[in-house]
């Protein structure tokens, strides 16, 4: 149901697709999306949040855009891209099903963040706006460990070339780009280290949404679940 990074200490994971009720082609632990079940998702969501102890009245979500907008977190739902809080017990979750779930935590002073990066996301900076935000309330750069989950891997994600006509004049070289061909998870580890975040804080967790084990939007051409990115201290 739920996977862990080794470098975040306080409550996180990203789920896959098993443990819900969901019936095909969401099976089975769908926590989104418009077509299933209301109800399916609902049951899903108390099972994935009961397995890490946490409650569903704390939750943060967001309506997603593709943004990089940054929220500073509260209980409901808040549209943007990124959710930061240094309060304790609130839990912040994004949504993927291709996109890249990043989960970070400040030990030290306390501040968590997740982020949803999809490619306009990730070309636009939603990983320095939430670095940025996360020192607003007291974090050290220094200090923060970063997580990046299950997204679409290098080779799967192929794309127009105006989308990496976008990202060259964001300033990824060659070492990104195979013919039209663009590595997410990289670029958002640039972000990082180009803010000043240590490499051996960073962790990916290397796996590919077009595993049998996660939803993919792409794979399954839009007819899919969503699977959670989640953090709270």
């Amino acid at each position: 149901m739920w996977i862990s990074a080794p470098n975040i200490s306080c409550i996180h994971g990203f789920s896959t697709r098993t443990g819900g009720v969901s019936p095909a082609p969401f099976n089975f632990l769908n926590l989104g999306g418009s077509e299933d079940q209301k109800s399916n998702i609902n049951h899903n969501r108390k099972l994935a949040l009961e397995a890490l102890g946490l409650q569903e009245r704390q939750l943060a979500t967001l309506k997603q855009i593709h943004s990089c907008k940054v929220c500073i977190a509260s209980e409901g739902a808040q549209e943007g891209d990124a959710l930061v809080t240094n309060e304790p017990g609130i839990v912040l979750a994004v949504s993927v099903a291709d996109c890249y779930p990043i989960l970070f935590e400040d030990p030290k002073n306390k501040v968590v963040a997740a982020v949803h990066a999809g490619w306009r996301g990730t070309v636009g900076g939603i990983v320095k706006n939430t670095i940025e935000a996360m020192c607003e309330l007291g974090a050290e750069t220094q200090n923060i460990r970063a997580a990046i989950g299950q997204g679409i891997s290098f080779k799967r994600f192929e794309v127009g070339e105006e989308v990496t006509q976008q990202f060259r004049d964001a300033g990824f070289g060659d070492a990104y780009f195979e013919n039209n061909r663009i590595d997410l998870a990289a670029c958002n580890k640039k972000w990082m280290l180009n803010l000043g975040l240590y490499e051996n804080n960073i962790w990916h967790l290397n796996r590919c949404s077009f595993e049998d084990d996660f939803f993919s939007y792409r794979r399954d051409k839009g007819k899919t679940g969503r699977m959670w990115g989640i953090i709270s201290q």
